[in-house]
């Protein structure tokens, strides 16, 4: 799949195509039914299916202040695009300089003349253009007069009447629900960043641990013990492995942390020297709240159970806890 970030990335020979319009943040299944039309008749017309997306979220433009965390990251979702069978993506830069083209002005010069659009699929809600006022039936519109093709597709929701949405996906993880998430999503919901050096008492106690912090990780669900994967490209490959893992959110109430980190152990290794390398984590299942406990035994022996129900979820092997004197010097640890 080609990325195009800036208008001199287009091909010269680009024609034929057709287009798709979103920030398919999270790229849940609402999308996935958006990108499988544009997919489809891209292939019927012979054509490019391209996916115009935005970065940054046009909420942070618009309102700087807001705590809004992307769901899935710029990465994340290039990847998720390209899984969807999407020939190429153009990633608009969005300012408000750029807001302010009218929905007639966004057609013309970007769908038709940057991108010759000859056809566009939207889902029925979409919006663009000066303070959204482009909607699907003006595009219709529009799109008829200037022989553009267009796609309304209906909202698709789940057995209850609820709309598939990033918004959703969000809620439900504000609640720890990550399996909630995942059938919005249609896959675990993932988090990325690079590890950093913690306190160090997880290696001390035969936990270690990879530790995440500060903004820019996506969208972190609630405080809490979950299982999941940590995902780490293989040093010296292009490799995947995905590392059963369990992974805390908080801020260590048993050591009085202030700071809330995500902190993931790997089940029952000691080897893994992760500083500096950015990791992904998959959330699979809630375990537990975040508690502290009377004594460091009494945590102790809750993180032993903790290892051994993420296993059960994950099915792998139960592991116990590691020999701290095993753990490379170079790991990010700290307790879970």
């Amino acid at each position: 799949m080609e990325v195009w970030k800036h208008r001199a990335d287009l091909p010269k020979e680009i024609s034929n195509t057709v287009v798709t319009i979103g920030i398919f943040d999270g790229v849940h299944r609402g999308h996935h039914a958006v990108l499988a039309k544009t997919v489809e008749v891209a292939q019927l017309n012979g054509a490019i299916s391209i996916a115009l997306t935005f970065d940054p979220h046009p909420r942070l433009v618009h309102n700087p202040q807001s705590d809004l965390n992307l769901v899935t990251s710029l990465e994340d979702r290039l990847q998720r695009l390209e899984s969807a069978g999407i020939d190429a993506v153009y990633v608009q830069h969005y300012d408000l300089e750029y807001a302010a083209l009218t929905p007639r002005d966004f057609i013309e010069q970007q769908l038709i003349g940057q991108l010759h659009a000859g056809s566009v699929v939207v889902g029925e809600d979409v919006r663009f253009g000066l303070h959204n006022s482009g909607d699907g039936a003006f595009l219709r519109d529009v799109g008829k007069e200037l022989g553009i093709d267009v796609y309304l597709l209906d909202d698709l929701c789940d057995d209850g009447g609820r709309r598939w949405s990033s918004t959703w996906v969000r809620e439900l993880l504000a609640e720890g629900d990550v399996a909630g998430a995942a059938k919005v999503l249609g896959r675990p919901h993932r988090i990325r960043g690079v590890v950093q050096h913690g306190f160090k008492r997880g290696r001390e106690l035969g936990f270690p641990t990879a530790n995440l912090t500060g903004n820019g990780l996506g969208e972190v669900p609630a405080e809490g013990v979950y299982a999941g994967w940590l995902v780490r490209t293989v040093p010296g490959t292009a490799a995947t492995e995905h590392l059963p893992a369990a992974i805390s959110i908080g801020n260590n109430p048993q050591f009085d942390g202030e700071q809330r980190t995500v902190e993931a152990h790997v089940l029952g290794r000691s080897d893994l020297d992760l500083y500096g390398e950015e990791i992904a984590i998959d959330f699979i299942q809630w375990l537990r709240p975040m508690m502290r406990f009377e004594s460091v035994d009494s945590l102790l022996e809750q993180m032993d159970e903790d290892l051994r129900r993420s296993a059960e979820v994950l099915g792998v092997p139960v592991a116990r806890r590691v020999n701290p004197a095993a753990v490379k010097a170079g790991v990010s640890l700290k307790p879970a």
